[in-house]
């Protein structure tokens, strides 16, 4: 019996050496429950891998640390309850210009960030208002490392497209300069 024990330990940590292997390039998520988010109201899950990406702006003030960006969050995530009436934050994703990813709705929920492409595709925020500048390249760099993470963890298509979000609704979102920026990126496509 005490043999079995060992073996089971040993899987155990081959596993979780091969997640940690595996998630290397992963960039560090705020969950949720870290950034005082709220519970859903409903969950919605959805197939993965999603095939969409689709890149937004919060057109918020922006934020640089871990307390500012949180309060912005739960402000978010309020307001889309309370009087836009959705379930939960609208979208997957959000990245501060800490560099940190904060979880939105996550990869397997589905979020209410772009009108026909809330099942199928992952919604990424970067917080603050993009239409003159560029977000720090802390954030811009926790984007493309999301982006890697999840085609390396199964949750991202390895042939996902990647959107404004002004290409595929009517919106100004992420804003001229981070549009321009994203065009740059792999797996950007110009005809959704």
């Amino acid at each position: 019996m005490p043999f079995k024990i060992v073996h089971l330990y040993v899987a155990i940590a081959v596993c979780c050496f091969a997640y940690v292997a595996l998630c290397a390039d992963c960039p560090r998520i705020k969950l949720k429950r870290q950034w005082g988010g709220k519970l859903s109201k409903n969950i919605d899950f959805r197939p993965v891998p999603i095939k969409y990406v689709i890149i937004h702006h919060t057109v918020t003030p922006e934020c640089d640390t871990f307390l500012k960006c949180a309060e912005l969050l739960q402000n978010m995530q309020h307001y889309g309850i309370n009087t836009l009436g959705l379930d939960d934050i609208a979208y997957n994703f959000l990245i501060g210009n800490d560099g940190l990813v904060y979880e939105g709705t996550g990869w397997h929920v589905a979020g209410s960030h772009t009108y026909d492409y809330n099942r199928n595709g992952t919604g990424i925020a970067f917080i603050g208002d993009f239409s003159a500048k560029l977000p720090s390249s802390k954030a811009l760099d926790a984007a493309k490392h999301l982006l890697k993470c999840g085609v390396e963890n199964g949750a991202l298509d390895a042939n996902y497209e990647l959107y404004a979000g002004s290409q595929v609704i009517s919106t100004q979102s992420p804003g001229l300069i981070l549009y321009n920026e994203i065009q740059e990126w792999d797996h950007w496509s110009p005809n959704p």
